[in-house]
């Protein structure tokens, strides 16, 4: 009698863990990840399928922002479990007959992975079986230029993203990197951010009598960090 092989079967990545790695086809050619992406940040999302409207609208929202993505040294990367001919036909649909919100004749050039056997989708547990067992979810993954994971967002099929937060996202991120600090609740440029909490006795009381922090107890304190200090530190002319 024949052996039946085990599925393979992949732990949920986590915070901090590193990006599994794969080689895949795409609409730009080979790419070897997260290799080819080192000293970049960048978002690696997937989605349902081709020809489907939340879809549409999302990528040509990528497509739209990608530049502003780019500044912030971070590369786009998407997924489905779709073939390759399927996303390019999908992709000069969208250019040439779509338009929403204003935004119409997008040229989507980030690679879009062809993942028909689910072999990436199930290796960053984008497939949700609850959910859809042959689709996947709404994933992102936000990738450091080391390769390390840093936020993870998963949204159901029927929800589409939100870009504005994605970004927010990236920045925060690289703000935290770059200055040590934490950003507190709908924090953007511009705003105060969080100082770690004091490690001793005499650094809190330090920290209470402090013109350049304003402390509300030991354990909360903001500083100001100048929006034109943030922007400049972490986005690319």
């Amino acid at each position: 009698m024949d052996s039946i092989e085990a599925p393979q079967v992949f732990s949920m990545p986590r915070i901090g863990d590193a990006a599994p790695k794969f080689k895949a086809t795409t609409t730009q050619g080979e790419i070897n990840f997260p290799e080819d992406y080192q000293g970049s940040w960048v978002i690696l999302f997937s989605h349902p399928a081709d020809f489907t409207p939340v879809c549409t609208t999302e990528f040509m929202s990528f497509a739209h922002l990608e530049d502003k993505f780019n500044k912030a040294n971070c590369q786009l990367v998407g997924l489905s479990v779709d073939g390759l001919y399927s996303h390019i036909a999908w992709l000069r649909t969208i250019k040439e007959k779509i338009e929403f919100k204003g935004m119409k004749d997008l040229e989507v050039t980030f690679p879009l992975i062809e993942d028909i056997k689910m072999d990436v989708a199930k290796k960053y547990g984008m497939i949700q079986p609850n959910e859809d067992s042959t689709k996947a979810v709404r994933a992102v993954f936000v990738i450091d230029p080391k390769g390390i994971i840093r936020t993870i967002i998963y949204y159901p099929l029927s929800l589409g993203r939100n870009f504005d937060e994605l970004y927010r996202v990236l920045i925060a991120l690289q703000t935290a990197d770059a200055f040590g600090v934490a950003t507190p609740a709908d924090w953007k440029p511009g705003d105060d951010v969080i100082v770690g909490p004091a490690g001793s006795c005499g650094t809190a009381k330090e920290r209470m009598e402090s013109e350049e922090m304003d402390c509300k107890d030991w354990f909360f304190c903001t500083k100001k960090l100048d929006k034109d200090l943030v922007l400049d530190t972490v986005l690319k002319d």
